[in-house]
């Protein structure tokens, strides 16, 4: 399920088909057995609306897992951005050599951070994250050997600030890796159906508009996939913060 809804237009397209069949079967259910008296069919639109409004409900709570989860790895971008903002200001607290080698560390750290929230290819990404690691680590370096060579409160503060760009990035990751649970789009998944189901069992006869459900609700999951989904949606975090900083410490 989880690479499925990795790839929200294929999400689209087998959700349609699987639920437009669900409807199909439903009406083929119901001409083998014959139309429904009247007491049935009342019973039966009980039951359909309660299953719809279920069904309503949980796409509902699933966009807005979507949304916050998109908005907090917003929110971790431009927190990332900052922390490395603050951190290159305070490299001038350091001797003018370390400063100068924190700095240029710092660059390259900042583009390997704008690099893995715009890349899609997972060889790249194994790449960006050696490399982002191999950076940390010569980063942390620079900054505790000065730290416990001479632990002064003004190397305290730099130390802090390295601290904050290093958890910075693990908060990141940890956003990106915070998904829709399985659990929550199985159980979509099978009231979709379910009430796919009930419409066609419900209907006088087949009809065009039994594709009228599917496809409101494939495009319903299609935009919460779109959504939840860090790399291959539309729908994406776009890093405008750190490109801004890394245009202004170009430029600096």
């Amino acid at each position: 399920m989880n690479s499925i809804v990795d790839y929200p237009a294929l999400l689209f397209v087998l959700s349609f088909i699987a639920l437009w069949l669900s409807s199909l079967a439903g009406g083929f259910l119901r001409n083998r057995r014959g139309p429904l008296e009247e007491s049935e069919r009342g019973d039966l639109g009980v039951v359909e609306g309660a299953a719809m409004t279920l069904l309503s409900l949980l796409i509902g709570f699933s966009f807005s897992m979507a949304i916050n989860r998109y908005d907090q790895r917003k929110n971790y971008e431009e927190a990332e951005a900052n922390a490395i903002g603050t951190e290159y200001v305070r490299a001038d607290l350091l001797p003018a050599a370390d400063a100068a080698r924190v700095r240029e560390l710092l660059k390259s750290y900042l583009d390997q951070r704008v690099l893995f929230y715009i890349t899609r290819d997972k060889q790249q990404l194994r790449q960006i994250d050696s490399d982002t690691a191999r950076l940390q680590s010569d980063l942390w370096s620079v900054v505790q050997a000065r730290a416990a060579a001479q632990p002064t409160p003004v190397f305290s503060l730099v130390a802090s600030g390295m601290n904050d760009v290093l958890n910075s990035q693990g908060y990141t990751q940890a956003a990106w890796w915070n998904r829709i649970p399985f659990e929550a789009w199985g159980l979509l998944v099978v009231i979709a159906i379910g009430c796919n189901l009930l419409i066609g069992y419900g209907a006088h006869r087949t009809s065009i508009l039994f594709i009228v459900l599917p496809l409101a609700v494939s495009v319903s999951f299609f935009l919460i996939a779109d959504i939840d989904s860090a790399r291959g949606g539309i729908i994406r975090v776009q890093p405008q913060n750190l490109l801004s900083l890394s245009q202004s410490l170009r430029a600096h």
